[in-house]
């Protein structure tokens, strides 16, 4: 059986291992999780309490977040892993990025983030369920740092997330998806700057690099006005994958219209071919991907996401537009 730690009395009140006691009246073990995660640090003294099921607890309290669920084998990416075990620090401020002409924040008529139910994880489907998007799975796991707090991560920010489909084309705006809601989303931060989607691998359409949108909030409450917005941007995602996941007869298309562009030209990622927002992706067709990026925020700088691009508005082979 494992012994109960016994506290040392010194002249400021009971302590262990050099802290004193946030409950003085109670045993070590009964102080609570803020007090072990301070003191328990060291594989020794968890394990010195794992029979009193304390060290599962730390264990737990330590591990990072997981912002996204294993896919199968690993591929190649780019730069960033919002689901690393190591620390992670941003290399600058996201770019800040047009919301696009079919941003469904309310910024230009359709709001989805009016909707009950739009805090969510899995945006596969539409809010009510009535409809699904078919594609290949692609889990997405973004990690907001704050760069106004020394990079610390931005714990409580809330993020939308949306991107077309496998067609190309745009819940709430292209013909037919009009009352459709679904690859939109929020997710709030957790205490690692984590937030995690589950969704399907977006199409590629004329004159666009493949890519997904994303608006970040100070918190959950502010999403109800667009204009509350501390960073709009877009997440890049590289060739070799997309090239993969074209193969699929669900985006016809879209391998044709990625071969007539590329980073370097596209109109939103070609200043720096998206040195800060290629996405590391990991995965295989059969299992599914994960895509990840660390995502700096700076709330000291002024939002300047401008209106849409020109061009590419299309779907994958060239057809109609999203309606207005």
């Amino acid at each position: 059986m494992s012994r109960i730690p016994e506290p040392v009395q010194t002249p400021e009140g009971p302590a262990y291992e050099g802290r004193l006691l946030d409950r003085a009246d109670e045993e070590v073990v009964d102080q609570g999780a803020a007090f072990d995660l301070r003191t328990l640090v060291s594989r020794r003294g968890v394990l010195g309490l794992a029979g009193l099921g304390v060290g599962a607890l730390v264990l737990a309290a330590c591990a990072p977040a997981d912002s996204s669920s294993s896919r199968g084998a690993s591929s190649t990416g780019g730069s960033g892993d919002a689901s690393s075990d190591s620390a992670t620090t941003a290399e600058g401020e996201i770019p800040d990025e047009t919301a696009g002409p079919y941003p469904g924040d309310g910024s230009n008529g359709p709001d989805v983030l009016e909707e009950s139910g739009i805090v969510r994880r899995d945006i596969t489907s539409s809010i009510d369920g009535s409809a699904t998007a078919d594609g290949i799975p692609l889990d997405v796991g973004l990690q907001i740092l704050d760069l106004t707090n020394a990079g610390a991560p931005f714990a409580g920010a809330a993020v939308y997330a949306w991107h077309c489909t496998a067609q190309g084309e745009y819940s709430m705006y292209s013909a037919g998806l009009e009352d459709v809601t679904y690859l939109r989303g929020v997710q709030v931060a957790d205490a690692e700057g984590k937030v995690s989607f589950s969704s399907i691998f977006p199409g590629c359409y004329s004159g666009r690099w493949p890519h997904i949108h994303f608006e970040v909030y100070p918190d959950v409450g502010s999403i109800t006005d667009s204009a509350n917005a501390i960073a709009t941007s877009q997440l890049a995602l590289p060739e070799d994958v997309c090239a993969t996941v074209y193969a699929d007869a669900r985006y016809d298309g879209s391998a044709r219209n990625m071969s007539q562009t590329s980073l370097a030209s596209d109109n939103v990622f070609g200043d720096d071919s998206a040195s800060l927002q290629l996405a590391a992706v990991t995965g295989d067709v059969s299992g599914g991907f994960s895509a990840s990026l660390v995502v700096g925020v700076d709330t000291t700088t002024t939002p300047s996401a401008g209106s849409a691009p020109s061009g590419g508005q299309g779907g994958p082979g060239g057809g109609r537009p999203p309606s207005s």
